[in-house]
């Protein structure tokens, strides 16, 4: 059956939303912040070695200001375990990056939160999955490594460009500030989301990266019509 029914809200001629993931510290995600990064994400999935505590990510969430969205990283968790740290940590947004049933997808966009799904080019669950997901986004990179999602892998951000066009994607893997700019160019997504590619070492930012990212980021304008996948103030659901 088909499900997808995205919240996304169009926009015309600017550059890409971005979130910094993998945040383990309130002052790191405070200055990304300042920044201009549109979403900070804390990650709750305890193999990565960017794991957050819910004591650490309630904490991040309360330092960030009012127009910056907070998500929560998953993989293969119960509905009632994110609902508990949505709540208890403060969280605007949750991505799903693993196997989850759309079932649940369509019980979080319920609770009136920012649902993005995270789908592949080489495997399952793959972008030609996107129409079994009702959700507000989808994160769309090539798996490979040993942990859920991109392993700073470099891949052909162009073979995301047909999904792109037909969906709000954030565009993840292997992104650095030394290539974002053709990768935006290669694909045209509505975000990009990067991790590694602005570390000094796993879940530790190198500060002047993210810097360098942003204004690379900054520099590409979207042609046409694309969507703006995070809201402007926490707490407001976005618009359709």
């Amino acid at each position: 059956m088909i499900l997808s029914e995205n919240t996304a809200e169009p926009r015309f001629g600017e550059a890409p939303q971005v979130k910094i993931c993998g945040l383990t510290h309130p002052d790191q995600a405070l200055a990304c912040a300042e920044l201009g990064a549109d979403a900070i994400g804390c990650v709750f999935y305890p193999p990565s070695p960017r794991y957050v505590t819910d004591e650490q990510a309630a904490e991040i969430c309360r330092r960030l200001p009012q127009h910056v969205c907070t998500v929560g990283v998953f993989v293969d968790e119960t509905f009632v375990t994110i609902m508990h740290k949505v709540e208890h940590c403060g969280l605007q947004a949750v991505q799903l990056h693993g196997r989850e049933d759309p079932d649940l997808t369509d019980k979080l966009m319920l609770e009136g939160l920012l649902v993005i799904k995270g789908l592949y080019v080489n495997k399952q669950p793959s972008i030609e999955t996107a129409d079994l997901y009702r959700v507000t986004a989808y994160l769309v990179e090539c798996a490979g490594g040993a942990l859920p999602g991109g392993n700073a892998l470099q891949w052909d951000w162009s073979s995301a460009a047909t999904i792109c066009r037909r969906k709000p994607v954030i565009l993840a893997g292997g992104l650095n500030p030394d290539n974002v700019a053709q990768a935006i160019r290669s694909a045209l997504p509505a975000g990009v989301d990067v991790s590694s590619g602005v570390e000094a070492f796993a879940g530790i930012k190198d500060i002047d990266k993210v810097r360098t990212f942003l204004e690379a980021v900054a520099r590409v304008s979207l042609p046409g019509s694309c969507y703006k996948v995070f809201p402007e103030t926490r707490g407001k659901c976005l618009e359709v």
